[in-house]
């Protein structure tokens, strides 16, 4: 199924999903080289009523072909959403998430196109939502770890621009950016998909805040982040200073 956003008619509907129990949510931008693999690992996994929501901001590679091709062979589990050029990794995932809570998914799962969260995880991260509202992947988590092949500056980096996040939010959790999560449905409904406002990088950061200031039960599941193998990253320093301006005001007007 796909659904274009953005100015394009609509193509395909959210309904009609059959037996949606688990949906993950992945955001595109030029990942056609990673997308088909994640997907292979994900089906590989067996997991009881999985289904997809990838949500491609114009991909020039192709990426929303490739997951049109991925979704026909698929159907009724897979749904592609086609806007139009790059609205924001925020935004993305909003859509996503609400196109996953129209589908009736019971369980929604977040994570990166670029197999740098483990596909091995999820059904671990989806068995925990028994006895909790949402789990997050973490790094810093005793049992989890970054890229070994990181340089000593980029690991410092990472790890104080974490802790720098987790002191401006106020944020329990140990690992305040992640994009690897799991989520209840009525998690979602709770914090008010409408009301995020970032766009950008800080989106993690805002929600996990949200979650928290909505007194939802969260827990972390420790996980080792491997670095992209194909494709480029879309950080930058000016992303992430944006992110710490935007954070700090959220949390000064309390969201």
């Amino acid at each position: 199924m796909t659904l274009t956003q953005g100015g394009g008619p609509e193509r395909g509907s959210v309904t009609g999903w059959g037996g949606l129990r688990v949906a993950v949510v992945v955001p595109t931008y030029n990942e056609a080289q990673n997308l088909p693999e994640l997907i292979a690992q994900l089906d590989a996994l067996k997991v009881d009523g999985l289904g997809y929501v990838v949500v491609d901001d114009g991909s020039p590679d192709g990426t929303g072909d490739v997951a049109d091709t991925l979704a026909a062979a698929r159907q009724g589990r897979f749904l592609v959403i086609h806007r139009k050029g790059k609205q924001g990794l925020g935004t993305a995932y909003v859509a996503g998430f609400k196109a996953a809570l129209d589908a009736g998914a019971e369980f929604i799962v977040e994570m990166d196109a670029d197999l740098s969260h483990p596909v091995s995880e999820v059904p671990a991260m989806v068995a925990k939502l028994k006895e909790a509202d949402v789990v997050i992947g973490s790094r810093y988590r005793k049992g989890g770890s970054v890229d070994p092949g990181w340089s000593f500056v980029r690991k410092q980096t990472s790890a104080w621009g974490n802790r720098g996040i987790r002191l401006i939010m106020g944020l329990k959790v140990k690992d305040a950016t992640s994009g690897f999560k799991s989520f209840r449905r009525g998690a979602l409904e709770k914090i008010g998909l409408d009301t995020v406002k970032i766009a950008g990088y800080g989106f993690q950061a805002e929600v996990t805040y949200a979650c928290q200031k909505s007194g939802l039960r969260i827990v972390e599941h420790p996980y080792a982040f491997i670095d992209r193998k194909a494709g480029k990253s879309k950080m930058t320093m000016g992303i992430a200073f944006e992110a710490f301006y935007r954070l700090t005001l959220i949390h000064l007007r309390g969201r």
